[in-house]
């Protein structure tokens, strides 16, 4: 039987969290925590995290982690990992960290075949700063800067990189917050690529943000499963 409960890696003494009711972080957050469980690396990771909503996670678990400027988590623990490549490093960042500020980051990370693991939190909006028009974001929807719609312009990230910059070895995927044993799947296969010293990782997950989407729980997952469509769940690039 699986086991749902609360990873053990995660501090107990800060929750509950300090993410909003509903919002998807926590869900992806305690897939990473299962991940980081099952394999044992509670104390061999280091999590970087991003400025924005992810950087209310700085206190989530009893592992070591740190907070980075907007865009430059990926650098910072590609550093990190240089200085220590006995550490399994984490970046974990929303959708405008990965693709807007942070996307040249992201390139040379993908390109260079850097063996870190880069969890990418997709909710098609900046949302800590009111829901603003991200590179995610679909076209019409609304947004703060988009009222009447966004255009049919958008990032689908982990297919750029599964197509023009993994390398043999790497480890590109999606998963949904719908699904967390399967995003908890997704995290493992991610991770054992980086202890198997073998490149690049990455996994997408597909979240939710209800207070700035401005949808009730089924309004919520229905516009989610809409997303899907755009975003399709699956393994881009694997060697395994």
């Amino acid at each position: 039987m699986t086991d749902l409960s609360f990873p053990k890696c995660w501090k107990i003494k800060t929750k509950p969290h300090k993410f909003c009711p509903g919002c998807g972080h926590p869900i992806t957050l305690k897939a990473l925590g299962w991940a980081i469980d099952e394999l044992g690396l509670q104390d061999t990771a280091v999590i970087g995290f991003d400025i924005g909503c992810s950087l209310l996670a700085w206190d989530f678990f009893d592992v070591d982690s740190f907070q980075t400027h907007h865009g430059r988590t990926l650098p910072v623990m590609t550093g990190f990992k240089m200085a220590d490549p006995s550490k399994i490093c984490i970046a974990y960042v929303g959708d405008g960290g990965a693709y807007a500020i942070g996307a040249q980051h992201l390139v040379n990370t993908a390109l260079r075949h850097d063996n870190i693991t880069v969890i990418v939190v997709n909710n098609t909006n900046y949302g800590m700063t009111g829901g603003q028009e991200a590179p995610t974001t679909l076209p019409g929807e609304i947004t703060t800067t988009t009222p009447t719609g966004a255009d049919d312009n958008f990032i689908r990230g982990p297919e750029m990189v599964a197509a023009a910059l993994a390398k043999e070895g790497d480890y590109i995927a999606r998963g949904s917050v719908d699904n967390p044993l399967q995003l908890k799947k997704f995290f493992i296969n991610a991770l054992k690529t980086q202890i198997a010293n073998k490149g690049f990782s990455m996994v997408e997950s597909l979240s939710v943000c209800p207070n700035n989407w401005r949808t009730d729980a089924k309004e919520t997952f229905d516009k989610l499963n809409k997303n899907k469509l755009c975003y399709p769940i699956k393994e881009f690039y694997t060697s395994r």
